[in-house]
């Protein structure tokens, strides 16, 4: 009875081993998927975190909010500006010209005041620009300038239809909206945009990639609709050449 009891015992644990071995392997198996398919749904591709492709220095920093009073300055002072060049109708010469004005008032009452009650001349502090600060915003200006081109020209010459309709569309809908507002307007909508947009796509980057690949799909989709109804139908055909006997 006792051999029984223990044969019977043997086999059960032999039976709970697997049982517990099998579900681990399969546990692993399943989460090792999940993360593969999460590396897999990230937007665009990215394996790497929003800071690192936004630069990984400060202006990350600004752009993600990871110093509030900054990121705060910045947007308050570019609200500042739009307001003044938008609503108030601000010319920009005006604006410069009264702040120039406004600047040698201040250092002439700062230079007179200080003779008067300390009959001696205070160093008045001196605002210089450095030298290469213009030619490092033309150079940097002017690399994105010539990569943009270089880009839309690559799409037009390389031959990829659905690449090609996607930066036209593009292109159109920034002329819609380009004739819907002014040139500082649209600077502003950006520069808000990106002090927004990342930060919140950081915040719920699941769910934003999850939503836009479900859109990615439809468009996927439809275009192969699209594709299999009227673009497979256009002929293709090669350019052959005479022969001259």
């Amino acid at each position: 009875m006792s051999e029984k009891i223990t044969a019977e015992n043997l086999l059960n644990n032999l039976v709970e081993t697997l049982a517990e071995k099998q579900k681990s392997v399969s546990f692993f198996e399943e989460d090792k998927s999940k993360s593969v398919s999460s590396q897999f749904k990230r937007l665009f591709g990215r394996q790497k975190p929003v800071h690192h492709l936004l630069g990984g220095g400060k202006s990350a920093d600004v752009l993600l909010w990871r110093n509030k009073k900054i990121s705060a300055s910045v947007l308050s002072a570019a609200t500042a500006i739009w307001v003044l060049f938008e609503w108030l109708n601000y010319n920009f010469l005006t604006l410069l010209f009264f702040v120039l004005a406004l600047g040698m008032l201040g250092q002439f009452l700062w230079t007179n005041a200080s003779v008067l009650f300390s009959r001696k001349q205070a160093k008045v502090p001196r605002f210089v620009l450095p030298d290469d600060f213009f030619v490092n915003i033309a150079t940097a200006a002017g690399a994105e300038i010539n990569h943009g081109l270089r880009f839309l020209q690559d799409v037009a010459c390389g031959g990829n239809l659905k690449q090609f309709l996607i930066v036209v569309v593009s292109l159109w809908a920034g002329a819609v909206i380009g004739s819907w507002c002014n040139f500082l307007t649209v600077m502003y909508i950006g520069f808000v945009a990106a002090h927004t947009l990342p930060v919140l796509y950081e915040r719920y980057e699941d769910q934003v990639d999850t939503f836009m690949y479900k859109v990615y799909d439809q468009m996927q989709n439809n275009y192969q609709k699209l594709d299999s109804g009227l673009l497979s139908k256009i002929p293709k055909g090669k350019l052959k050449g005479k022969k001259f006997e």
